[in-house]
């Protein structure tokens, strides 16, 4: 049996048509005494007190088990109904990805209320819109800090209490303003085993689980509207896809309650939120909760992961700081990159030979099980997702005994769409669909010339299956633009091999509209998916090409000299960019070379030494594309893109209008002699 036929088959006790608060019961009631949760010391004042969550040492992990999380989920969902939260009532959650995240999101499905999730970068005015537009009747905070936000607008919405998951001072003189604790106790005095049963089954899988609202690049965030069934047919999907198959071999890594993750992706985010959350504990694995996206080395270390959930972005900054940590001498520079190079060779040899296997296992003792021990000595399976990966960041991470398994997905399909398989994954690809998920392309939508060199089918990826939102929240009109009735011809591109036309789901949503991704994707023959770029972000040159400009920012991902790159030039004759050099090395460089070079970031950039070694790099990265794809002009800015600039989306995408409005002097530049 293939492992196609062998993942639709597969049945187990965590893949079920339950809501999500049953599934969480039902996995702490097989997993009562297994490590649930793993939480770090000395990083937050929680509200929840040493009598409920044991204190942890200050920079060391502690362990809660499900037993102990079912225990605090529980009475955490009393203490919300006793508050007055009634089914359907849409709850704000506005902190980071902590512990208490965790405990208040099923807390609150158990209760019956509707979660909607708040970045914690969120403006102000943000966070009025993010709590206004669901009409949210309360909202839970991390800290005083992100209370005092809310208090700064809360005349413009109708909150009936703000919840702290730490300790607050001063706030006696308001009944409406409580901590997490106190929650606790109000349900630790109330708890009804049988109410609380009771309220669980009177969801159903058609009810709103949760508001989660799009990151806003080219505009006003949309509220998507996900239920219980969405999540649960993803979470279904993914055990087919991840979980302990017989069919599996001894070498082929899963997820299940032996795998322990590192979680700091942001929960307000559907990627973290199942792929991190839901599916884990479905798993009866233990999540443990990083202090922060800048202590991640440490945290590896100290948890020894066997799984994560990340960005392209975080890997890039991951990846930066092992050849940072191999460059501080010549030779440990020079093994490193003869060691990354030989880890490629072998990845891409179809039959490596002894010499090269030989020299594999060299360049492994030498650097890659450094490596692996600095993330913990026990990762087993990466996931990266929420933006397209370089292959060759992905090659390399391959090399280093490091896989990662690259997806993709959309906040309006709950997230996960299409995953590459552990037993078979092709890297350049974000995998074949879930089991029950229908794609097809809108080829009108591509300039087929484009893409002419790729065997298949290219155009605007259209999906439907049980993982699809109903819509978005008090947005009738962009819902109805976001869905057709008929995909063209009416023809599922997916490989005849996947068995999606007969999977469970599958035949139900058959009848329903499609979802227009608004993405460029290539469906291979093979069924594979390959993502080329948002339609909306093809590049027209006025000579009338069509250019993806993903590919060509991905390529310096894994570049030493280059940052970050954005390109440009829809309605000019060239690309160009805008490049953000790796400052460190440009200077390190420089003084190697003897070359003196100028204190102020931005004449650094202007600087014709620098723009000359730098040329050196898009000279590599234009060899793989064709001759209307290359950079022929470019732009060095100083600054990064950021989410703390907002160049970013909390989620690490860039805000493309903004980065052209910030350095609209520098685009103006690149095109002057046109």
């Amino acid at each position: 049996m293939n492992w196609r036929d062998a993942e639709r088959e597969y049945e187990d006790e965590v893949i079920g048509e339950t809501t999500l608060a049953r599934l969480f019961e039902e996995s702490a009631a097989r997993n009562s005494n297994r490590p649930a949760q793993q939480y770090k010391g000395g990083v937050y004042e929680r509200s929840l007190t040493d009598s409920v969550i044991p204190a942890a040492t200050s920079g060391e992990f502690r362990t809660l088990s499900y037993a102990e999380m079912r225990d605090i989920v529980r009475r955490l969902s009393a203490g919300f109904r006793d508050l007055g939260v009634e089914t359907g009532d849409r709850i704000g959650l506005f902190a980071n990805t902590r512990m208490e995240w965790a405990q208040t999101d099923f807390a609150l499905l158990g209760a019956g209320a509707v979660v909607t999730t708040v970045y914690t970068s969120s403006s102000p005015e943000q966070v009025e819109y993010l709590l206004d537009d669901p009409d949210a009747d309360g909202v839970v905070v991390e800290n005083e800090a992100l209370l005092e936000t809310v208090l700064s607008v809360e005349d413009a919405l109708d909150l009936e209490f703000i919840v702290s998951m730490d300790a607050i001072e001063g706030y006696d003189d308001r009944d409406d303003i409580l901590t997490l604790g106190e929650v606790y106790a109000r349900g630790d005095a109330t708890f009804d085993l049988e109410a609380y049963e009771a309220r669980i089954e009177e969801t159903e899988l058609d009810d709103l689980a949760s508001l989660i609202y799009t990151s806003g690049t080219t505009g006003q965030p949309k509220g998507v509207q996900l239920t219980h069934g969405n999540f649960r047919s993803n979470v279904n999907a993914s055990r087919k896809r991840f979980g302990p198959r017989p069919d599996k071999g001894d070498d082929v890594p899963v997820l299940n309650e032996e795998s322990v993750a590192l979680s700091y992706l942001p929960l307000a985010h559907v990627f973290e939120r199942t792929a991190g959350h839901f599916v884990l504990f479905a798993s009866g694995a233990c999540v443990a909760y990083a202090e922060s996206p800048d202590t991640l080395q440490e945290d590896f270390g100290l948890v020894e992961p066997t799984t994560a959930t990340s960005v392209p972005r975080v890997y890039e900054k991951i990846y930066d700081g092992i050849r940072e940590e191999a460059s501080q001498s010549p030779a440990k520079q020079r093994i490193f990159e003869w060691a990354t190079d030989v880890g490629v060779a072998y990845q891409q040899a179809e039959s490596p030979g002894p010499i090269l296997s030989a020299k594999q296992a060299l360049a492994d003792t030498l650097v890659f099980s450094t490596v692996r021990e600095a993330l913990g000595g026990n990762i087993e399976i990466l996931i990266s997702g929420g933006g397209s990966l370089s292959p060759e960041l992905c090659r390399l991470y391959h090399a280093m005994g490091l896989p990662i398994f690259e997806g993709y997905g959309l906040t309006e399909t709950a997230p996960i769409v299409a995953t590459n398989p552990p037993e078979a994954a092709k890297i350049g690809t974000i995998g074949p669909p879930l089991f029950n998920v229908e794609v097809t392309v809108d080829e009108t939508v591509a300039d087929q010339e484009a893409f002419a060199d790729d065997p298949g089918k290219v155009g605007e990826l259209l999906v439907r299956g049980p993982n699809v939102t109903q819509g978005y929240w008090n947005k009738p009109g962009a819902t109805e633009g976001a869905f057709i009735d008929a995909a063209p011809e009416e023809t599922a591109a997916r490989s005849s091999e996947s068995g999606a036309a007969d999977a469970s789901g599958a035949s139900a949503a058959s009848s329903g509209q499609w979802f227009r991704t608004g993405d460029i994707i290539h469906i291979r023959p093979d069924g594979y998916l390959e993502f080329r770029d948002r339609v909306k972000q093809i590049i027209v040159l006025s000579t009338g090409k069509n250019v993806a400009p993903g590919p060509i920012e991905d390529a310096f991902a894994a570049s030493e000299i280059v940052e970050q790159a954005m390109v440009v030039g829809d309605g000019e004759k060239f690309i160009g960019a805008l490049l953000v050099p790796n400052t460190d090395h440009v200077r390190e460089w420089a003084e190697s070379a003897g070359i003196d070079l100028p204190d102020d970031p931005q004449a650094m950039c202007d600087d014709d030494r620098v723009r000359d070694h730098i040329q050196q790099e898009v000279d590599r990265v234009n060899e793989n594309f064709e001759k209307h794809e290359t950079i022929k002009q470019f732009e060095l800015v100083p600054l990064e893109f950021t989410e703390e600039n907002d160049m970013l989306t909390p989620t690490m995408k860039k805000k493309r209008r903004v980065i052209l409005e910030r350095f609209e002097d520098r685009v103006d530049r690149i095109f002057e002699n046109d």
